[in-house]
């Protein structure tokens, strides 16, 4: 009788999805670690929330991936579930480090953009004048988030797996390059220098404001308080909100059926981001080498998966074959 040597690949989840789990998990550790030893304020409960949402997604993901083989599917499962999850726990970390982040530096990006000929009141005041433009940039601004959750089903149903790990890999450089820049280097934007006059902002309308800006201010002197979720964040420089526009227009590049329409709206988040947002234009700027050394950490680090993964399903074949001629 032959001894047939089956292999378990089938049952393990790739070298990617385990990476993403792996980065997930080891920041809700610390973000627990600290919480307890330092005695911070979590709301718990939201948090365990979103957690047990990027259970069910990993879970799912492990599914089609390891038992029922669809990688679109898993990719775009597992992208979500980690999605979901990094974006909790690196939240929870980026507040606890106002309690460790450096003197504020809001003041030399200011003097920077007035260097650059760049007047932050004065394009408030003008955006204050023309409420339809306004309208249409306040609302690209907020579906930023959303634009993201879309993205990844986009890029996994006509891109395949590939695409959707090397996209949430690079969100997740992006936004600890940011945090380790900001921890040294902590700035909240133009809205937190400038003082707009009553009328002005109240036309404005903006998500991100001068009240916010004083409440960042007050948060770095005094400490985050309740952590909870929180769409709005913490860091000036670099913008990660122009991080995240970029990288969207990066990755949709060769969908010819939706480039310009990412593109085109993407384009509008970074426009929108010093009005919208309240920050300094060299946040934005800062922005660019962010994306383009998160999108090369991204590719780096899918092709080390991507290699283990090879070599696993190499190893299983020589296996499988060894068994047969036995």
């Amino acid at each position: 009788m032959k001894n047939v040597l089956h292999s378990s690949s089938s049952a393990v989840p790739s070298a990617i999805s385990l990476l993403l789990l792996a980065v997930a998990a080891a920041i809700g550790l610390v973000d627990c670690l600290w919480a307890e030893k330092a005695g911070f304020m979590v709301a718990s409960h939201a948090y365990a929330v979103l957690a047990a949402i990027s259970g069910i997604c990993w879970l799912a993901g492990w599914f089609y991936e390891a038992h029922r083989p669809e990688p679109r599917l898993a990719a775009m499962l597992t992208g979500t579930g980690f999605l979901v999850a990094f974006t909790a726990g690196a939240s929870v970390l980026n507040a606890m480090l106002l309690t460790v982040a450096g003197p504020r530096v809001d003041w030399l990006f200011a003097r920077a953009d007035i260097a650059m000929g760049f007047d932050w009141p004065a394009m408030m005041r003008l955006a204050a004048g023309h409420p339809a433009p306004m309208a249409v940039l306040r609302l690209v601004y907020m579906v930023l988030v959303p634009e993201i959750a879309l993205a990844v089903l986009v890029l996994g149903t006509l891109r395949g797996a590939a695409p959707v790990y090397r996209f949430c890999l690079a969100i997740a450089a992006g936004a600890m390059i940011c945090i380790a820049i900001w921890t040294a280097f902590p700035a909240f934007g133009a809205m937190s220098v400038y003082h707009l006059d009553p009328a002005t902002a109240a036309r404005l309308n903006v998500p991100v404001d001068g009240a916010y800006g004083e409440m960042l201010v007050r948060m770095l002197r005094e400490g985050p308080g309740l952590i909870a979720p929180n769409m709005k964040g913490l860091i000036g420089f670099p913008s990660y909100h122009a991080v995240l526009a970029l990288l969207l227009m990066w990755y949709f590049r060769s969908l010819h059926g939706f480039r310009w329409i990412i593109w085109g709206l993407n384009g509008l988040v970074v426009l929108a981001t010093p009005i919208a947002g309240g920050h300094h234009m060299i946040d934005v700027l800062a922005g660019v080498p962010v994306t383009f050394l998160a999108i090369a950490i991204a590719r780096w680090v899918h092709g080390l998966g991507v290699g283990r993964d090879g070599m696993a399903s190499a190893q299983a074949m020589e296996c499988l074959e060894a068994g047969q001629r036995a």
